[in-house]
């Protein structure tokens, strides 16, 4: 190699992931169960499961008055595309062989209803999201990720056991309203977005910014960053489409080392 040979090349030739627009209901519905299973697969990986609990779900495009969802019952780290199940408005599955969960279906068929943009929705007991609901705080704009949450995430105040009951679910889809995000006072996070990829991810990093958050308030006195650098940042890491792109590799990741995933 000389010199020479050290050219810019040219940026639209390098390559850039960007979401792939769709025109058969029946790829892009494939696509969409992939990246749910993908999801659970990286939640039973890092730590998101608590027996029974937790679900996240994708919205169908050709009948988007139903989503897909995880079967009841079936470890994250198991599930394959195989296994998801389609479930009705009236929390009826019509396709799929296992039973689904009631608060799944109460939560998540409430926020589909409420936010038409929303594809996909998560939600799990992870533990630093428990504890963060345990103790009223917000997340506050301690370090740059959280910085995707600031003014974009609720907060559900009124714990009332488990959430089998669909008013339930009016409730806190009311409390997540337009937000990326709402904490559910007692009982851990809740995600929602354009696409499964994003509100994956968008819980992911919550989660590890709850972790930061009451970590850095056990250590001792903590420096919030101010609120116009706080929307600054949002600005740059908060929109849909960076919670799209940051969970591209971390499906990589679980693809080449769970390729049963797929089946």
């Amino acid at each position: 190699m000389s010199r020479e040979d050290l050219v810019p090349i040219p940026e639209e030739e390098l390559i850039f992931r960007l979401p792939v627009p769709f025109t058969d209901p029946a790829i892009e519905r494939r696509h969409r169960k992939e990246r749910l299973a993908a999801a659970l697969r990286l939640f039973g990986r890092f730590g998101f499961e608590e027996g029974v609990a937790g679900h996240i779900t994708a919205r169908d495009p050709e009948f988007p008055d139903h989503f897909w969802v995880n079967p009841f019952g079936m470890s994250f780290k198991h599930v394959k595309v195989s296994d998801l199940l389609l479930v009705n408005h009236n929390g009826h599955v019509v396709q799929g062989r296992h039973r689904v969960n009631r608060a799944a279906f109460a939560i998540h068929s409430a926020v589909h209803a409420a936010r038409p943009d929303a594809v996909g929705a998560a939600h799990s007991h992870s533990v630093y999201g428990k504890a963060l609901s345990a103790t009223g705080q917000r997340l506050e704009p301690l370090t740059q990720d959280a910085c995707a949450f600031y003014e974009d995430h609720g907060c559900y105040e009124n714990y009332s056991g488990v959430a089998n009951d669909p008013e339930e679910g009016r409730r806190i889809a009311e409390a997540l309203g337009g937000h990326k995000a709402v904490i559910l006072r007692n009982h851990g996070l809740l995600t929602a977005a354009g696409s499964v990829d994003a509100a994956a991810y968008w819980f992911i990093t919550m989660e590890r910014s709850a972790q930061a958050q009451l970590a850095a308030k056990a250590a001792g006195p903590t420096i919030q960053i101010p609120h116009e650098e706080a929307k600054v940042t949002y600005a740059q890491v908060g929109f849909d489409l960076a919670g799209w792109f940051q969970f591209q590799p971390l499906f990589d990741q679980i693809s080449r080392t769970d390729p049963d995933l797929f089946d």
